[in-house]
């Protein structure tokens, strides 16, 4: 009963303290409306603005270091350093390694004793044999006395022909057993001689194959000997070996002037020169092998050190090439003068940017920055009147 008599008058929605829809729309457009026309104001001025002043197309070169010869460039090509006499040091014989008297990087002497191997059963032959040239030498004596005897009996008559033909026979065939005999001795010896690893010429040892107790034999004799005892070279040799493309070989020329640069000391510099064209080219590189000779160098130069050969043109003939300290260097028409400031343009945010340089020498189409520039900045190149400090710039 007191559910029918409950108030409910709490309960009714008063519409008056809604939000008339009308009035809603009105305040939304009212603030939309101006960020949107705002919005296409500022689409309209960018696009009028990209069309009024486009982008300068430019292109850009790179600040690199360079050297006065390397200014009379032709070509540049890479390769390594290669001894032009090398050889890899093997036993004549088989044997197991006894004696290993160098490691890498000794020196050795044409005919030095570098390796033996055991020589004690070659030894024992070499015993026998002189033994037997001894006992055979010593019989031929007594059938030198014997055939004398039977020529003296034979004139007196007292030994018939036949005794006088055997004794002869006798001596001749021992004669023959005393040189059969020292060709066994002498077969001994080169056999104990082969037990002796010895360097072919002067040089220096690049690597150590084997060590003491392994078992060495001559190249490819054996599956589980070792081959190569050392690897020796002749330091004497170097030279750099420098693949160069078949389209760019007709620049090149025998005694041609270079400049060796390797990639362990990339600021020192060696004078060469083009020692030998190989007249066979790599069908698979399309290249063609050019052997660059070193006018001279220093024990840093080490075999199989890749290098960067820089081939001079005939002008570099009449200078010094001896001058090899590098600078660094940008194309001159980079460098413009403004406001009496000699600057370059760098890009930064799609826009040309303005850095004023020092300058030194001018070493062909380059020029020397001093300062300014690091190495391996771009800068535009070439650098005309549109190019102006913030100005909008797309590289081509």
């Amino acid at each position: 009963m007191e559910t029918k008599n409950a108030d409910l008058s709490s309960l009714r929605i008063d519409r008056t303290k809604l939000v008339d829809p009308d009035k809603k729309g009105r305040m939304f457009k009212t603030i939309v409306t101006p960020i949107i026309i705002v919005l296409l104001l500022i689409a309209i001025y960018l696009g009028w603005k990209s069309v009024t002043n486009p982008a300068i197309e430019i292109k850009l070169s790179t600040a690199t270091l360079q050297s006065p010869a390397q200014s009379n460039a032709v070509l540049a090509a890479n390769g390594y350093v290669v001894a032009q006499r090398k050889a890899a040091v093997a036993s004549k014989g088989t044997g197991r390694l006894v004696y290993l008297g160098v490691v890498e990087g000794d020196k050795v002497q044409k005919d030095q004793v570098i390796a033996r191997i055991d020589d004690s059963d070659i030894k024992a032959q070499l015993d026998q044999a002189k033994a037997n040239q001894k006992l055979t030498e010593t019989e031929s004596n007594d059938a030198s006395n014997t055939y004398q005897r039977q020529k003296d009996l034979y004139k007196s008559g007292a030994a018939s022909k036949m005794e006088l033909d055997a004794a002869e026979w006798r001596y001749n065939k021992l004669i023959a057993s005393i040189d059969v005999a020292k060709a066994l001795v002498e077969q001994a010896e080169v056999a104990m001689e082969n037990t002796l690893i010895r360097a072919p010429f002067n040089g220096t040892v690049l690597t150590k194959n084997a060590d003491v107790g392994e078992v060495v034999a001559p190249l490819g004799a054996g599956a589980n000997a070792k081959a190569a005892v050392v690897l020796l070279a002749d330091m004497t040799s170097l030279q750099a070996e420098i693949d160069v493309s078949e389209s760019n070989i007709e620049k090149i020329s025998v005694d041609q002037d270079c400049e060796i640069r390797l990639d362990a000391y990339p600021d020192l510099a060696y004078p060469g020169y083009v020692a030998k064209i190989v007249p066979t080219a790599d069908r698979s590189k399309a290249t063609v092998t050019v052997k660059v000779g070193f006018k001279s160098y220093d024990q840093r130069v080490l075999p199989e050190m890749s290098a960067k050969v820089v081939f001079l043109n005939e002008k570099s003939k009449n200078e010094n090439i001896e001058d090899t300290k590098q600078f660094l260097v940008v194309p001159m028409g980079s460098v413009v003068n403004r406001n009496n400031l000699k600057v370059v343009y760098i890009v930064k945010d799609e826009r040309a940017v303005e850095i004023p340089v020092k300058t030194g020498r001018e070493l062909g189409t380059y020029i020397e920055i001093i300062s300014g520039l690091s190495n391996g900045e771009k800068v535009i190149h070439p650098v005309d009147d549109k190019i102006q400090d913030g100005v909008k710039v797309r590289t081509k």
